[in-house]
């Protein structure tokens, strides 16, 4: 299956070229997905399309960190037809948020799941790890909870270190702390965090997980899920680490 994002005309190009190129008789895994467009799109993809699938991604977009960066020929299509492909599984980040009317959601992300101020007013909240207390009334934009991949997304903007995609932990960073000075700081995969939005009356916070919002929150539980996996396929021109060199840490 090849699905290109519609609202980028360089996705639609690659994909009306890639499906021409392809034999009429090459046989994929029904589970396999192709995906041309940027990370947001791809991330899109696996939420509508679910974990039990495997997605190769191929750049349309421009960082394009979780996807292949190819051009559309023969050694592409020789890579499907013989399946060279390497898998990665991921862990993904889990959330269970309880929202101010009383209902609890759960979500889960690739990258990173956040929570941010609604209105003008900075947040405040209260931030513990494994029931300790970091701190006590944190003012700020937000929080970010990111995986190693999410970590050189929103989290890398926000301040925080960009850690290689093989590493299996949770980033917090904080955006733009006012009281106190919250240094961004990573993890062990068994962590859990607990996020309690003080005042929320008038100091609002929303949740996001991958791009998808929610307003009115009032207690976050945040952590690497034990069972949920993405499964993401690289060709064998992509290697993790020069593509944190080249994207990320010396652009």
């Amino acid at each position: 299956m090849i699905i290109a994002d519609p609202h980028n005309p360089k996705a639609q190009a690659m994909g009306e070229k890639l499906t021409e190129l392809l034999p009429e008789d090459i046989d994929l895994p029904s589970d396999f997905v192709v995906v041309l467009g940027g990370d947001g799109f791809l991330l899109r993809t696996v939420a509508d399309r679910g974990l039990q699938n495997t997605y190769l991604g191929l750049n349309a977009g421009h960082l394009g960190f979780l996807l292949n960066d190819v051009t559309i020929g023969p050694d592409l299509v020789d890579a499907l037809t013989q399946r060279t492909w390497r898998v990665h599984r991921h862990r993904l980040l889990e959330a269970n948020i309880t929202l101010v009317d009383g209902s609890t959601k759960r979500r889960l992300a690739i990258n990173d799941i956040y929570l941010e101020r609604s209105t003008g007013q900075a947040a405040r909240m209260r931030l513990s790890i494994d029931g300790q207390l970091v701190v006590d009334g944190l003012v700020s934009d937000g929080l970010v909870f990111a995986t190693a991949l999410g970590s050189t997304a929103y989290a890398y903007s926000a301040g925080g270190q960009p850690f290689h995609p093989a590493l299996d932990m949770l980033q917090v960073t904080p955006i733009c702390p006012h009281s106190p000075r919250l240094t961004p700081f990573a993890l062990p995969p068994s962590a859990r965090a607990q996020v309690e939005v003080l005042h929320h009356e008038w100091r609002p916070v929303r949740a996001v997980a991958d791009g998808r919002g929610m307003e009115g929150v009032l207690s976050v539980e945040v952590g690497l899920s034990d069972t949920e996996l993405v499964s993401l396929a690289y060709l064998p021109s992509h290697d993790f680490t020069r593509q944190m060199l080249r994207k990320i840490v010396s652009p």
